[in-house]
């Protein structure tokens, strides 16, 4: 057995929420970053819209945590929101101090925009690319830090958990495969820490990055985190519909911006479903834009800018401006052709605000984490500031860990695995999956279409389950693993809700309960298995 790689704290993901840890935590000990791809590929490079802060004079916590908690839909924990909105100031200064640009206006004051269910302007941003500058920035400060070791092209396989050696139930590192070498590796951790982003691609239709497999809740699953809220898929209603654009999300901050969404013969359509028309939340948004696709046989509805100053949508979103005009959509000319896509996952892992999860020595931060603070329906910008609210938080809190691992450790074993020469099982079910999960358990859903990818989900997993035991492991075989566990805890989860309520809409339950409550599934709970 090759000797274990030992760190103070191994961080699974490389996003806003991974790398700021990791840059703090660095602080009072030794730090591993795992990403499965290069540093960079995050869902926050993708983040386009900004990080949501109070910091306008006419603006207060208080208004920011009432948008909040609107936008939940009643489900939102109260003392959550409060502590990230609070922090929100302290977080836009922290990325200013590691050198993030932030767009200014002529006064030289931030310029604040507005998004989807905001009341106020208070959205930082770097042009329409605010994520992708917060990554360079958070690379360029991990890649110098003599207390950091960054393994690109790693992919965690599963945790490593003390109750496998009889002990009480405690994590102390993971299983972690170099996908460059084939290689198997075994790295410990006083801390394990995941912020290993979303899990976007267990749909079809997603904004997300390949990445997004839901690879950190499936692992806390499999070894007996708690985890919560799994139903809450939030489907950004703008993704760019183009038959030669892949994942290319159309920013929130169009519509702050006085972006107005017509079908595609032209009329407006947002003031029959809610007073703020275009800017209503995005679960309110995506629903009547798959109504009125529904109701109207059209492919897209389009969001219009023409009405705006060239100049301006120009100057504001030139990223999006450019990558339009290259496929022969001038913005500034006529409406952008959008539709609605799995975009972020509400729920997660089950922390506690220092993003501690119910399994010792695992913490859990970005948007891999269930907090309570997005409830049923994430506010537009809060993402990027949860991701470093909590993750300053879990930085303190790891000081106090101490080392659980086993004095004699199990080797990683293949047992009688063989490399696969049918690989095409792995692609036929990834596709299976994930067409399933948007046919049956997306924007709307019943109770029938429901059952249906629970029958249909149980079959392939047991598949799965034979071809993860008969075959060495690749990447790919690891992701479809988790997706497919993830798909089934999602669909459980939808199954548990007898309401519509936010981002789970269902034709069998219009009305809300009386009491919102969060949805728990673990494998104590008798959730299914982890394998």
């Amino acid at each position: 057995m090759a000797e274990p790689l030992e760190t103070d704290y191994l961080v699974i993901g490389s996003g806003i929420a991974g790398l700021n840890f990791a840059l703090l935590a660095a602080e009072h000990g030794r730090v591993v970053v795992v990403t499965k791809k290069l540093a960079s590929d995050t869902n926050t490079n993708w983040a386009q819209g900004g990080v949501a802060a109070v910091l306008a004079r006419d603006d207060s916590f208080e208004q920011h945590v009432q948008d909040t908690l609107t936008a939940g839909d009643g489900l939102c924990d109260r003392e959550v929101v409060e502590l990230c909105v609070r922090q929100g100031p302290a977080s836009v200064e922290r990325l200013l101090q590691l050198g993030v640009r932030l767009d200014r206006d002529a006064t030289g004051a931030l310029d604040l925009g507005r998004e989807g269910a905001h009341t106020h302007h208070r959205v930082v941003h770097w042009e329409d690319v605010t994520g992708r500058e917060i990554q360079r920035a958070l690379v360029a400060a991990v890649r110098t830090h003599a207390n950091i070791t960054v393994l690109e092209e790693h992919l965690a396989i599963d945790l490593l958990s003390s109750a496998h050696y009889g002990k009480d139930a405690g994590c102390f590192g993971a299983f972690v495969l170099d996908r460059t070498s084939g290689q198997v590796k075994t790295i410990t951790a006083r801390a394990t820490v995941l912020a290993s982003g979303g899990t976007g691609k267990v749909f079809v239709y997603t904004s997300n990055p390949d990445v997004a497999t839901g690879d950190g809740v499936a692992m806390a699953y499999r070894i007996g985190a708690a985890c919560g809220d799994l139903e809450f898929v939030q489907f950004h209603p703008t993704v760019l519909y183009h038959p030669q654009a892949r994942n290319f999300l159309i920013s929130e901050a169009l519509r702050g911006e006085g972006g107005v969404l017509r079908l595609v013969t032209g009329e407006t359509f947002m003031e029959n479903y809610h007073p703020m028309k275009s800017l209503a939340s995005r679960d309110i948004v995506a629903r009547a834009i798959d109504n009125e696709l529904k109701k109207s046989g059209a492919d897209c509805v389009l969001l219009d800018m023409t009405h705006l100053d060239p100049d301006f949508v120009r100057g504001r979103f030139p990223n999006i401006y450019e990558s339009c005009l290259k496929l022969g959509i001038d913005m500034t000319k006529v409406g952008i052709p959008v539709v609605p896509a799995a975009h972020y996952m509400c729920g997660g892992v089950q922390t506690d605000t220092h993003g501690a999860t119910t399994i010792p020595g695992l913490y859990a931060i970005g948007e891999v984490a269930f907090t309570g603070l997005h409830g049923a329906n994430r506010l537009a910008s809060n993402s990027l500031l949860e991701g470093m609210v909590y993750s300053e938080r879990a930085a303190a809190a790891v000081r106090g860990e101490s080392a659980r691992r086993p004095a004699r450790m199990q080797a990683w074993s293949a047992g009688d695995a063989t490399d696969s020469n049918d690989a095409i099982v792995v692609s036929l079910n990834w596709d299976e999956i994930r067409r399933f999960m948007w046919a049956y358990v997306s924007i709307v859903r019943t109770d029938k279409r429901l059952e249906r990818a629970r029958h249909r989900i149980e079959n392939v997993r047991d598949e799965i389950r034979q071809y993860y035991l008969d075959f060495n492991v690749t990447s790919d075989l690891i992701e479809l693993r988790n997706v497919a566990l993830v798909a089934e805890l999602v669909i459980r989860s939808a199954m548990q809700r007898k309401e519509s309520r936010g981002l789970h809409y269902t034709l069998d339950y219009l009305n809300k309960q009386p009491e919102a409550r969060h949805s728990r599934i673990s494998l104590a709970s008798g959730g299914p298995r982890g394998k």
